[in-house]
This record gives C-alpha cells, sequence and structure tokens, in this order.
C-alpha cells in the first residue's frame, strides 16, 4: 500500500469535529470508530494507520448539523475537510461510508473503506448492547449475545442491519467473523469505558 495523506494531524480533526459537534455522544462515536480503525490498520496497512484513524474520527462529521437529510449525509463534510486542509483521498474515503444511501456517491473500493463501511454501524450496536449488560463493559461482550442483539430489530432501532450484512459480504467475511473481530477490536482500545451510547 502506498503512503496516504490526510492533510491535517489528528488534533487538527478533532477540532474540526468539536467545531461541529456538541453532543458528547457523537464526538465518542467517532472516537470510538477512529480507535477502531486504528486497530485493524495495524493489521492491514500499519504506515497509514494515522490516515485510518481520522477517516474514522470524521466519518460522521455532519451528522449532527444535517441528520434530518441522512441522503446528503457527507456531502456536508466535504467542503468542511477541504477547507481544513483535507485531502480528497480523505474526502472520498469518509463519503464512501453513506454510499447506500446515496449512488452517487463512490463506493468503498480500499479494505480501509469496505472496514469503515462495515464496522461503523457494528460499533453503535455494540456500544448499544454494552450497557444494557450488568458489567457495562465490552470486556465480557461476546458473539453469540450480539447476535441476539442484531436479530432483534427493535432493539437499537437506528442501527442499519443491511449496511452491517453488506460491509462483511464487501469483505468476504462471514458475519460471525466481523462480529468477532469488531468485539475484538473495542476491547483492544475500551476496556474501562461504560459510557456507549446508542445513535
Amino acid at each position: 500500500m502506498s503512503a496516504l495523506s490526510a492533510g491535517m494531524t489528528r488534533e487538527d480533526a478533532f477540532e474540526l469535529l468539536a467545531a461541529h459537534n456538541k453532543d458528547p455522544f457523537h464526538i465518542e462515536h467517532g472516537e470510538t470508530v477512529e480507535q477502531t480503525m486504528r486497530y485493524f490498520a495495524r493489521e492491514y496497512d500499519p504506515e497509514n494507520e494515522e490516515f485510518w484513524g481520522i477517516v474514522g474520527l470524521l466519518h460522521d462529521l455532519d451528522w449532527e448539523e444535517h441528520d434530518d437529510e441522512p441522503e446528503k449525509h457527507t456531502l456536508f463534510a466535504a467542503p468542511l475537510i477541504e477547507e481544513a486542509g483535507g485531502t480528497p483521498e480523505l474526502i472520498r474515503a469518509i463519503q464512501s461510508h453513506t454510499s447506500d444511501f446515496n449512488p452517487e456517491l463512490p463506493r468503498p473500493e480500499l479494505q480501509m473503506e469496505k472496514i469503515l463501511f462495515a464496522t461503523e454501524e457494528l460499533t453503535g450496536l455494540i456500544g448499544a448492547a454494552i450497557v444494557m449488560r450488568p458489567s457495562k463493559s465490552v470486556m465480557d461482550f461476546n458473539v453469540k449475545s450480539l447476535k441476539k442483539k442484531y436479530k432483534d430489530k427493535r432493539f437499537a432501532a437506528g442501527v442499519n442491519r443491511e449496511v452491517i450484512a453488506s460491509g462483511a459480504e464487501m469483505l468476504g467475511w462471514e458475519l460471525d467473523e466481523l462480529f468477532a473481530r469488531t468485539i475484538e477490536a473495542m476491547q483492544s482500545f475500551a476496556p474501562d469505558r461504560d459510557t456507549f451510547v446508542a445513535e
């Protein structure tokens, strides 16, 4: 893999996120997806871990201000990212995760884009399931429990199951593998966090 440039530092990216998101949940969701992306980057593309992380951090940059127009999600983010010095490849990677809402956006092609597409909604579902558990921890969470929540459409109803299934297919992974690996990713950075909330 060649080196990818985000055109901004992680600090710049966080400032941008904080400027457009006031709800602590949205900040935390960005950070959760950032750390999940970094986990997978270390396996698939270690030299670009920073880029993968910034993609994860900013993937929902415009959601809080424009959540009433899901089909335009990430379109509002593009000029904000560009203005902050973000590169076209950063914008492309972020926009690819909403190509299911808007067919005019690029479909995920790079492994990084497929992983973002597959895990972003899933981290929300896992987070929602964790807060219902007595331990409030991801450390004792498992695939069996996740499958039960995934099948119950009323649980965390805002989480799009079709996107998760489609993401697994893109990666060539069984759903169980996607579930197991995403739980492992979250266990790698969130052993003590119990503040996950469903969107």
